[in-house]
Protein backbone atom coordinates (compact mmCIF):
# COMPACT_ATOMS: atom_id res chain seq x y z
CA UNK A 1 0.00 0.00 0.00
CA UNK A 2 1.47 3.71 -0.45
CA UNK A 3 0.39 7.16 0.95
CA UNK A 4 -2.84 8.36 -0.42
CA UNK A 5 -2.68 11.68 -2.71
CA UNK A 6 -4.95 13.39 0.61
CA UNK A 7 -2.44 12.56 3.06
CA UNK A 8 0.19 13.87 0.69
CA UNK A 9 -1.42 16.56 -0.52
CA UNK A 10 -1.48 17.58 3.70
CA UNK A 11 2.09 16.90 4.24
CA UNK A 12 2.87 19.19 1.21
CA UNK A 13 1.00 22.30 3.52
CA UNK A 14 2.44 21.21 6.52
CA UNK A 15 5.94 21.28 4.70
CA UNK A 16 5.61 24.80 3.30
CA UNK A 17 4.04 26.01 6.76
CA UNK A 18 7.35 24.53 8.12
CA UNK A 19 9.35 26.31 5.78
CA UNK A 20 7.96 29.32 6.40
CA UNK A 21 9.12 29.21 9.63
CA UNK A 22 12.22 28.81 9.05
CA UNK A 23 12.38 24.61 9.61
CA UNK A 24 14.99 23.22 8.24
CA UNK A 25 16.02 19.78 6.53
CA UNK A 26 12.33 19.24 6.10
CA UNK A 27 11.37 15.74 4.01
CA UNK A 28 8.84 13.08 4.00
CA UNK A 29 9.06 9.15 3.53
CA UNK A 30 5.90 6.62 2.60
CA UNK A 31 6.31 4.32 5.65
CA UNK A 32 2.83 3.02 4.69
CA UNK A 33 4.96 -0.40 3.81
CA UNK A 34 6.57 -1.04 6.99
CA UNK A 35 3.76 0.68 9.05
CA UNK A 36 0.01 -0.03 9.91
CA UNK A 37 0.07 2.70 12.16
CA UNK A 38 0.53 5.70 9.35
CA UNK A 39 1.78 6.48 5.81
CA UNK A 40 4.01 9.31 5.79
CA UNK A 41 6.46 10.79 8.49
CA UNK A 42 7.04 14.48 7.78
CA UNK A 43 10.50 15.20 10.03
CA UNK A 44 11.83 18.97 10.18
CA UNK A 45 14.07 20.77 12.15
CA UNK A 46 14.02 24.08 14.75
CA UNK A 47 17.64 25.59 16.06
CA UNK A 48 15.56 26.33 19.18
CA UNK A 49 12.79 25.24 21.34
CA UNK A 50 10.79 28.62 20.58
CA UNK A 51 11.32 28.31 16.69
CA UNK A 52 10.44 24.31 17.11
CA UNK A 53 7.44 25.91 19.15
CA UNK A 54 6.99 28.20 15.99
CA UNK A 55 6.95 25.35 13.75
CA UNK A 56 4.65 23.07 15.31
CA UNK A 57 2.08 26.16 15.55
CA UNK A 58 2.00 27.05 11.82
CA UNK A 59 1.52 23.55 10.70
CA UNK A 60 -0.95 23.05 13.04
CA UNK A 61 -2.88 26.38 12.08
CA UNK A 62 -2.30 25.63 8.05
CA UNK A 63 -3.46 21.73 8.15
CA UNK A 64 -6.51 23.31 10.41
CA UNK A 65 -7.36 25.33 7.37
CA UNK A 66 -7.18 22.80 4.84
CA UNK A 67 -9.78 20.74 7.71
CA UNK A 68 -6.95 18.42 8.64
CA UNK A 69 -7.43 18.23 12.37
CA UNK A 70 -4.33 17.13 14.41
CA UNK A 71 -5.82 13.77 16.34
CA UNK A 72 -2.67 13.80 18.98
CA UNK A 73 0.30 16.18 20.41
CA UNK A 74 3.16 15.36 22.55
CA UNK A 75 6.30 16.55 23.27
CA UNK A 76 4.87 20.16 23.44
CA UNK A 77 5.79 21.12 27.26
CA UNK A 78 9.56 20.51 26.47
CA UNK A 79 9.21 21.81 22.58
CA UNK A 80 12.85 19.82 21.88
CA UNK A 81 10.87 16.88 19.61
CA UNK A 82 6.96 17.40 19.39
CA UNK A 83 4.57 14.23 17.26
CA UNK A 84 1.85 15.91 15.76
CA UNK A 85 -0.11 12.78 14.96
CA UNK A 86 -2.90 13.26 11.91
CA UNK A 87 -3.35 9.34 11.49
CA UNK A 88 -2.57 8.88 8.16
CA UNK A 89 0.68 11.07 8.44
CA UNK A 90 2.71 12.12 11.24
CA UNK A 91 4.61 15.30 11.39
CA UNK A 92 7.75 15.25 13.85
CA UNK A 93 9.35 18.83 14.41
CA UNK A 94 12.58 18.58 16.41
CA UNK A 95 15.13 20.20 17.80
CA UNK A 96 18.65 19.76 16.18
CA UNK A 97 20.47 17.95 18.68
CA UNK A 98 17.42 15.93 18.76
CA UNK A 99 17.59 15.32 14.96
CA UNK A 100 21.18 14.87 14.85
CA UNK A 101 20.62 12.26 18.19
CA UNK A 102 17.93 10.05 16.85
CA UNK A 103 18.54 10.57 13.08
CA UNK A 104 15.08 9.07 11.42
CA UNK A 105 16.73 9.81 8.19
CA UNK A 106 18.79 7.08 8.82
CA UNK A 107 15.74 4.63 10.76
CA UNK A 108 13.62 5.40 7.44
CA UNK A 109 16.31 5.22 4.51
CA UNK A 110 14.78 2.30 3.11
CA UNK A 111 11.34 4.44 2.60
CA UNK A 112 11.01 6.40 -0.36
CA UNK A 113 10.87 10.26 0.16
CA UNK A 114 8.27 12.07 -0.81
CA UNK A 115 8.98 14.99 -2.92
CA UNK A 116 7.87 18.57 -1.17
CA UNK A 117 8.64 21.20 -3.42
CA UNK A 118 8.74 23.34 -0.91
CA UNK A 119 9.44 27.14 -1.49
CA UNK A 120 11.32 28.43 1.29
CA UNK A 121 11.51 32.31 2.25
CA UNK A 122 13.79 34.62 0.81
CA UNK A 123 15.54 37.02 3.98
CA UNK A 124 14.77 40.77 3.68
CA UNK A 125 17.75 42.49 2.27
CA UNK A 126 18.19 45.86 3.35
CA UNK A 127 18.43 48.02 0.49
CA UNK A 128 19.97 50.86 2.08
CA UNK A 129 23.00 48.82 3.01
CA UNK A 130 24.29 48.38 -0.38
Amino acid sequence: MTATEDAIGSVKVAAQAAANKLGTSIVAFDVSEQLTITDIFLVATGKNERQVSAIVDAVEEALHKVGRKVARREGDRENRWVLLDYIDFVVHVQHTEERSLYNLERLWKDCPEISLDVAFPQPDVDEDAS
